[in-house]
């Protein structure tokens, strides 16, 4: 897509198929755009607004045809909220609403007046890359498997132009889309990973993906087959490997690699598929299980995005990829398995699989010395019931660095909620036979048990980040379409910054 910056103040001679201009909740003033195209369009604009037929709140949209009154055929009047509540994230969501008239008209060139007044505690630069990424990332389609439509793709948009008043922000609009741009263009390949089927999507496919985007950005690259695993002890991989007829792989980037320094790890599960094992799941909504792979997705495309925005950070990825399967080899209950760091392991529930590959990832991520290791993983189902579907839940034995997290959080949009780390639930994850149950007795509190039985296998500064219920979307919501989200990777890249 082609970003364009205008300070154009004659709106009604802009070469657009579509003028976007904001407008706030209750607000009866028009801009001074809104006022040169009211006035060609006879006060419709203000007779919309101060008979409340428009209001303003956070994404409505009013339609106008300029009936060849003004260059562009359409005009879309957006509701952007309330002025004093106006934040990047509500400019995001807002925008989103832009992208059902887009595609319904087929829009290729755009113009879009930035707001009066930008939201708290951002720049223009800022609130161009929130702009940049909502559109890109609502109009994102996963159409892999789908036979072409006659007219391709719904939103054929190729050229974005934003109006503004300031001449001298033109340097900093440009330098926020390229942002806004990459990062959208770094979560919808996130997501793209997620949406493959498991069949498409398995653990070579991933480990394939994992050495294309290494050689694509020069990044160092390792992938463990089965038999270095074994002579290594990742025995609780191994293990849930067991029941799959696929061999498993670890996965390791490295960027930056050359750099001095005590690194950033992120780690990320990469379940390609989870049936539960021998613990099988119910078969309602089975066919999502494909998307447990949706931490390793993001670290991938936290990853390409630094390499595009040629981040100074110093990064490994780790990325542990099998899938869990049922069958006459899998892993039972009961069973006992020896962890890369020497402890064991007792699997009472074989769909506890996810914290299972993690011990032995976040036990190998000790080599490198981390300043911090972050992970990503679809961990629990108990985070859905603690925080719904809009927050990821954030557990840390470091507090400099997840307050560091949430400050990324509000500016990205991508919400944390921290969690505590339970002394009390620890004496319910040991074991009866091994050194500690995945699982443990505790009644609830699953996404804290979760995390502690993680902290076993930790010895550095750690961030666990459990995206079981914001990796994924079944009806869509703002800016995220049905499908994988690619949760992680817009977070991160703010926390790089």
């Amino acid at each position: 897509m082609q970003i364009l910056v205008s300070d154009q103040k004659d709106l009604s001679t802009m070469p657009a198929e579509m003028l976007i201009l904001g407008h706030f909740e209750n607000e009866k003033n028009l801009t001074a755009a809104g006022k040169t195209l009211d006035k060609i369009f006879e006060q419709a604009i203000t007779h919309l607004v101060r008979q409340e037929k428009f209001s303003g709140k956070l994404g409505e949209v009013a339609h106008f045809l300029s009936l060849k009154k003004i260059a562009a055929p359409h005009v879309l009047l957006l509701g952007l909220g309330k002025k004093a509540d106006f934040t990047l994230e509500k400019l995001r969501r807002a925008s989103s609403a832009i992208i059902p008239a887009i595609q319904k008209y087929k829009i290729k060139k755009l113009a879009l007046a930035l707001p009066p007044v930008l939201p708290k505690k951002a720049s223009v630069g800022d609130a161009a890359q929130a702009l940049a990424e909502s559109l890109l990332l609502s109009n994102y389609q996963f159409l892999e498997y789908k036979k072409p439509e006659k007219d391709g793709r719904k939103m054929p948009l190729e050229e974005l132009t934003f109006v503004t008043s300031q001449p001298g922000d033109k340097a900093k609009i440009l330098k926020g889309t390229n942002r806004g741009q990459i990062l959208a263009g770094a979560v919808n390949y996130a997501r793209d990973l997620a949406n493959h089927p498991g069949n498409v999507m398995t653990p070579q496919t991933l480990a394939d993906e994992a050495v294309k985007l290494a050689k694509q950005y020069k990044l160092r690259f390792k992938i463990l087959e089965k038999p270095e695993m074994e002579k290594l002890g990742m025995n609780a991989l191994l293990g849930v490997n067991m029941g799959s007829a696929l061999p498993p792989k670890f996965i390791i980037l490295e960027y930056n690699h050359n750099k001095s320094g005590a690194p950033l790890v992120l780690a990320g599960k990469g379940i390609t598929f989870d049936s539960g094992g021998i613990s099988i799941k119910p078969s309602r909504n089975m066919e999502e299980m494909k998307f447990d792979m949706a931490g390793a997705a993001s670290v991938l495309g936290i990853l390409k995005a630094c390499a595009e925005l040629k981040s100074p950070a110093k990064l490994v990825g780790l990325i542990p990829a099998t899938e869990n399967m049922p069958s006459g080899s899998a892993l039972r209950p009961g069973d006992v398995v020896r962890a890369l760091n020497g402890k064991t392991i007792e699997v009472t529930n074989t769909d506890a699989e996810g914290r299972m590959v993690l011990a032995d990832t976040l036990a190998y991520a000790a080599r490198y010395k981390p300043k911090l290791v972050i992970d990503f993983a679809t961990l629990t189902g108990s985070v859905v019931v603690a925080l719904g579907t809009e927050m990821t839940a954030a557990l840390a034995n470091n507090p400099q660095a997840l307050a560091k997290l949430q400050r990324a959080a509000e500016i990205s949009g991508e919400k944390v909620w921290p969690l505590p780390l339970m002394e009390e639930y620890k004496e319910k994850m040991k074991g009866k036979t091994g050194d500690i149950d995945n699982v443990g007795t505790n009644q609830g509190a699953g996404t804290i048990t979760g995390a502690l039985f993680l902290q076993e296998f930790v010895s550095y500064p750690w961030i666990h980040l459990d995206i079981a219920g914001t990796a994924w979307t079944t009806e869509g919501r703002g800016y995220n379409p049905k499908g994988a989200t690619g949760v992680g990777v817009r977070l991160m890249m703010e926390f790089l910054r």
